[in-house]
């Protein structure tokens, strides 16, 4: 079984490790990017990283954008949700399926 990483600011990741998860506090951007390249190093498949913290890490985001592994979810932190998560899950959703399975009016 995979490894589950949590990344993000402490205080939206702290809940995280009550369940399990290895946590990995980080409050910049530099830091998240050299981060995500240890962990998928070290055989994390799945890392779980808050919207805000991923919007300024998007240069190494957009590398795991086509893998299957490690698969990279945006999570809402404290300050709260962006959407970006959202629309990360709508669009792979959409991208599997072949087609908008929502038909929202826009």
């Amino acid at each position: 079984m995979d490894k589950i990483a949590v990344v993000g600011d402490y205080d939206s990741i702290y809940g995280f490790a009550a369940l399990g998860l290895h946590t990995f506090p980080v409050e910049k951007a530099e830091e998240a990017e050299k981060l995500l390249k240890r962990l998928t190093e070290s055989g994390y498949g799945i890392i779980y990283i808050t919207e805000e913290l991923a919007a300024n890490a998007h240069e190494v985001l957009e590398k795991y954008e086509e893998v299957l592994s490690p698969a990279i979810i945006l999570i809402p932190g404290i300050k709260g949700n962006t959407g970006a998560g959202i629309q990360g899950v709508h669009a792979s959703v959409e991208k599997a399926v072949g087609s908008d399975i929502l038909f929202r009016d826009k």
